[in-house]
């Protein structure tokens, strides 16, 4: 008997088609679900961002205004101010030992800077960290040639690995008198002339120096030294001030959190408030192309991921009430033009480091950094160094502090399909789902039902340097962009 194979096989791919829809195949691909009774942590996380010292920052800067304008919009807490090495005359307030018969205190570039970040963030917290240390103050450190020019870059100034004063008090009563200039009018001299400034800063959180385990190449026994002088001071003048200590640039063992955060190592009563250190994400090799960074980065983002993970553990057995904040995050080129979209999948990066830390109850996750130009990291920069407009990677930490925050529930959230990272809040505004890119592709996803009719708040590669922009959602889809992160904002019930 002869049959129509095409009506004989009809049938057959019918059936098949029937059978992938019913099991979920073909209709659960891509598909988002929340179930919003399933909380799985309370998020303790701000987003935030640091402040380098630099020219750039300056009044006669052309992006001075642009810069600062662009910082007061965030309103942002824990913002951390960093005044550090590469130009000594800016942030070295004693670039001189004193003599017998006259001292060489400067405040003239430091103030500039300072008294512009104070009223950008005013309202809010702030961490300072002036961070470099006269390198007289260091034994070899005398004989560093500095430029007379305050604004010219200079990296060679932190000289010498051991401290002239071995007690340490010598650097105590350098910041202890930096710390009265901005907080209590002025200070006394080491000749016993007072200096007034007539700043009476509210300073919450000073962070103890910069990235030890590289400038000076302290241990952790010298900086606790280092930290519990310093602390001791200033604890004095501002009993109500918060200490954050380490500051490491790239922990890479356990050494630096066993010691520093085992209170055994300090002095009776010197407070351990906050630990700090940071993550940079960076190419593998010199001539990696932008198709790899994608996956380069975010494997580089997992595995610090791991070692939160190892350092939270050794932080809740030692010293439960110290508080976490990894306050420089961001990637590194080593390079002065940035390949198209990069910002884009730098924001997405930091977008999604703030969710997995958020997860890990840390409490400030700090995008580095508002200005960087060629000789000052211009691949971590937030602000285009040349018109002053923000860039995705500012935009993207708006979006974030716009929408989410500390007492946040994040909900029960699963995505079955490949790499689109998403999560589903309960703020106080209502419920948000955050969807991240991290992909050089458009990415379909389908959204609960609910999501109709709600408003997408995104940064893509279309957005540029322009704010988040909005769209209403016509269904329960959305086309992802590449690198996008976007923040669905649902209907209140």
């Amino acid at each position: 008997m002869k049959t129509n194979s095409a009506t004989f096989f009809k049938p057959l791919f019918s059936s098949a088609i029937l059978f992938l829809c019913c099991t979920g195949i073909l209709a659960q691909e891509n598909t988002l679900t929340v179930d919003w009774s399933k909380i799985k942590a309370t998020s303790k996380t701000t987003p935030t961002l640091q402040v380098v010292e630099n020219p750039m920052l300056h009044k006669n800067s052309p992006i001075h205004d642009a810069a600062f304008k662009a910082l007061e919009a965030l309103h942002a807490d824990y913002v951390r101010y960093v005044p550090w090495f590469p130009y000594p005359k800016m942030v070295v307030a004693e670039i001189k030992p004193p003599t017998k018969k006259e001292t060489f205190w400067d405040f003239s570039y430091a103030d500039s800077v300072m008294s512009d970040f104070m009223e950008a963030t005013k309202g809010h917290s702030v961490v300072i960290n002036f961070s470099t240390t006269p390198a007289w103050m260091w034994k070899n450190g005398d004989d560093v040639k500095y430029p007379e020019d305050p604004y010219q870059v200079f990296w060679d100034y932190n000289h010498g690995t051991e401290l002239k004063d071995t007690t340490a008090k010598q650097i105590a009563d350098y910041y202890a008198r930096l710390f009265s200039w901005y907080t209590k009018g002025g200070f006394t001299d080491e000749l016993g002339k007072f200096h007034k400034s007539g700043h009476y800063y509210k300073i919450p959180y000073w962070e103890v120096l910069n990235e030890v385990n590289y400038e000076h190449n302290m241990s952790p026994r010298l900086y606790t030294k280092i930290y519990d002088a310093i602390v001791t001071a200033l604890k004095k003048i501002s009993p109500g001030t918060k200490f954050i200590g380490m500051a490491l640039a790239q922990p890479d063992g356990p050494e630096w959190f066993e010691y520093f955060l085992d209170h055994k190592n300090h002095k009776p009563g010197v407070p351990l408030d906050g630990i700090s250190y940071h993550h940079y994400s960076s190419p593998l090799y010199r001539d990696q192309k932008l198709d790899d960074y994608q996956y380069t980065f975010f494997d580089q983002a997992n595995a610090f991921l791991g070692k939160v993970r190892f350092i939270e553990s050794i932080r809740k057995r030692l010293s439960p009430h110290t508080i976490t904040t990894i306050n420089e995050l961001g990637v590194i080129l080593g390079r002065d033009t940035m390949p198209d979209n990069y910002w884009n999948l730098a924001g997405a990066m930091y977008a999604y480091l703030y969710l997995e830390l958020a997860k890990l109850g840390i409490e400030v996750a700090g995008e580095s950094q508002l200005v960087g130009y060629p000789t000052q990291f211009p691949d971590v920069t937030m602000i285009n160094w040349k018109n002053g407009n923000p860039n995705s990677r500012y935009w993207v930490l708006k979006l974030l502090l716009d929408h989410f925050g500390p007492g946040d529930k994040l909900a029960g959230t699963s995505f079955n399909g490949a790499d689109i990272i998403a999560q589903a809040f309960i703020t106080s505004k209502g419920k948000r789902i955050l969807l991240i890119n991290p992909r050089k592709k458009d990415a379909p996803v389908k959204l609960p039902m609910e999501t109709t009719g709600a408003a997408v708040f995104y940064v893509d590669v279309t957005t540029g340097e322009n704010p988040p922009a909005r769209i209403t959602l016509a269904d329960n889809s959305i086309m992802l962009k590449p690198f996008e992160v976007a923040v669905i904002e649902l209907k209140q019930d």
